[in-house]
């Protein structure tokens, strides 16, 4: 990801999406570098960008729609750890492109577009404002709660406890103190391990850990016990009565299992947001998400935001009037074990003939239990997920499973 590729970008998604453009970026070192080419590109195409900052990429989406914008872009990589970073694009109202959008946008970049003039900046830094007040029209009263918030040292780092505090709770803070490099290093949603220890030890009511972009929540009980997406789903489905619920291949079975004992159905997907998001649609269903902490509440935004998550797993806990440990004491996951293996061509191996075969032996070895092998969307890895009633058992055959992949390059 470089500053000519990125100028370029901007260039071929102003002759596509138009203007303006709402822009906005995380922690990350390369972030100014990068925002400061992709302005660039989008100016020469004479295209108006509003610069919102560091800001959570949920609140592109939301600032989108709220400037008017054609478009939205976020200068993030969300998870990944800091050299990593990226561009994601939103269309108009902060929805995601289509695959249409994307191709083209993909296929002028090969073209050399004319220069343009008009284009300007607009500081915009007033967004972050505006959309914390959106986010508080969401949030319940927390007076008398005690919530341990890490922002992950990411895009979230001001607005989060600021939002937490001003909805009346008692904020212990951590990951607020970004330097370039240490985004998602051993905090946040994927290292919720600190978190949850410090909601234990300083005997808070719970905690919630937000990833580098702001658009995952991981939560933790009052006993450190971690709580991810499948229990806000869970939780969400049985307080609305939800009778439809969409996950992904990497839902937890007895998520699964226990919807369908309250008489609801889950509907799997393929992972990412946005394919919770389509089958949302398609299946009429208030309610998706993934055990990463994307969630989306279909009456309240069209794409994942961890603040708002947040605020509305509250608002559900006080509506019911239970604690956060009642629902991970109601929804014990099975479980599971994901095995990251590192390969040079994904696409590769996983056309590989001998993958279908392998997997279809690891699932003989479960009783009841399922595997899935996919290639992740943003490192060079291949993930593999087992899971089933006994660990020692997933535990072996994840390692097995992962050994016989990595011998397939």
């Amino acid at each position: 990801m470089t500053p000519e590729f990125v100028l370029g970008l901007g260039r071929a998604a102003a002759a596509v999406l138009g203007g303006p453009v709402g822009v906005g970026r995380d922690t990350r070192a390369s972030g100014p570098m990068l925002e400061a080419a992709l302005a660039a590109g989008l100016l020469s195409a004479g295209v108006e960008v509003f610069r919102f900052g560091v800001v959570p990429t949920p609140a592109v989406a939301y600032l989108t729609g709220a400037y008017a914008a054609r478009a939205g872009a976020v200068i993030s990589a969300s998870h990944n750890p800091y050299p990593d970073n990226g561009v994601k694009f939103f269309g108009e109202g902060g929805r995601k492109l289509a695959d249409e959008a994307e191709a083209e946008i993909e296929a002028r970049l090969e073209r050399v577009l004319p220069y343009r003039e008009g284009g300007r900046v607009v500081e915009a830094t007033e967004g972050a404002e505006r959309y914390l007040n959106h986010l508080l029209r969401h949030a319940p009263d927390l007076a008398g709660l005690r919530i341990v918030v890490d922002a992950a040292h990411g895009a979230t780092y001001r607005i989060a406890p600021e939002l937490f505090s001003r909805a009346g709770a008692e904020v212990f803070a951590i990951g607020t103190s970004p330097d370039g490099k240490n985004i998602n290093r051993g905090l946040g949603a994927t290292a919720p391990e600190t978190m949850a220890r410090l909601v234990r030890e300083l005997g808070f009511d719970l905690g919630v850990a937000f990833d580098g972009d702001g658009d995952r929540a991981i939560f933790a009980d009052r006993h450190g016990r971690i709580a991810g997406g499948d229990h806000v789903l869970y939780l969400h489905a049985r307080v609305s009565g939800l009778d439809r619920v969409v996950g992904t291949t990497m839902s937890n079975l007895a998520l699964e299992h226990a919807l369908a004992k309250a008489g609801a159905r889950l509907f799997r997907t393929k992972v990412g947001d946005r394919y919770v998001a389509e089958k949302m649609e398609e299946e009429d269903a208030g309610l998706g998400g993934e055990p990463s902490g994307h969630v989306i509440f279909k009456d309240h935004f069209h794409t994942g935001d961890g603040l708002l998550t947040a605020l509305l797993t509250l608002a559900a806990l006080k509506k019911s009037g239970t604690d956060l440990a009642d629902w991970v004491d109601a929804l014990p996951l099975y479980p599971q074990v994901i095995e990251n293996v590192p390969v040079r061509d994904k696409h590769r191996v996983m056309v590989h003939p001998k993958v279908a075969e392998l997997v279809k032996e690891a699932e003989a070895r479960l009783e009841g239990g399922r595997v899935n092998v996919r290639p992740s969307g943003t490192e060079p890895v291949i993930r593999v997920m087992v899971e089933g009633p006994e660990e020692a058992l997933v535990r072996e055959v994840a390692r097995a499973l992962a050994k016989a992949l990595s011998a397939l390059e």
